[in-house]
């Protein structure tokens, strides 16, 4: 027979095991919608930022994430010489570096290029596909990843991305960009 301290404290902890276990359905879909949430607050030039985002090639990849200038070692664009260096801003990982910072509280993707941030996603079919989800481009095989962009699926069709050095954050179709790979999300 338990003991009125033994009952309560399995009472505690059956509680918060429910409590886990209802409140993990819920999460993915409301951390999904904060995604988009913050996607649209920092195309709006909020969080910090003073207007528009402009597109730095290597932008967003500091200790932390959010807007830092970029790096030229690289650059292929064809905005010359490259502004990168003096630019404070994001690239497109460096953008969703940082949404998805923002919206799951830590830096869940890290530091490192569309591929690295890949490879901590799961594929998600169009069917199930979110607002929320990063959309990528490029070659996605069992053996070889190699992408070259990376936006916020916002749905409908459209995303926000930092496109190329001479855009700042914006929306675009998901059809802006050629190669499409798919829909991917942080679990």
């Amino acid at each position: 027979m338990l003991t009125r301290r033994r009952w309560t404290a399995t009472a505690a902890v059956l509680a918060l095991l429910l409590a886990a276990a209802g409140a993990s359905a819920p999460l993915r879909p409301a951390v999904l919608a904060r995604a988009v949430a913050v996607a649209h607050a920092i195309l709006a030039g909020q969080h910090g930022s003073t207007g528009p985002i402009p597109y730095s090639w290597g932008g967003g990849h500091g200790e932390r994430p959010g807007p830092s200038p970029g790096t030229c070692r690289g650059y292929t664009g064809a905005i010359r010489p490259c502004p990168a260096a003096t630019t404070v801003g994001l690239d497109c990982s460096g953008l969703a570096r940082w949404v998805y910072h923002l919206a799951h509280g830590r830096d869940v993707l890290g530091p490192g290029n569309t591929d690295d941030h890949l490879r901590r996603l799961t594929r998600v079919p169009a069917s199930r596909a979110r607002p929320g989800d990063l959309v990528f481009y490029g070659e996605i095989g069992e053996r070889r990843v190699r992408t070259h962009h990376v936006g916020v699926y916002i749905g409908d069709g459209r995303m926000i991305n930092a496109l190329r050095t001479g855009t700042e954050v914006r929306i675009d179709p998901i059809t802006r960009v050629e190669d499409f790979a798919g829909y991917f999300r942080y679990r």
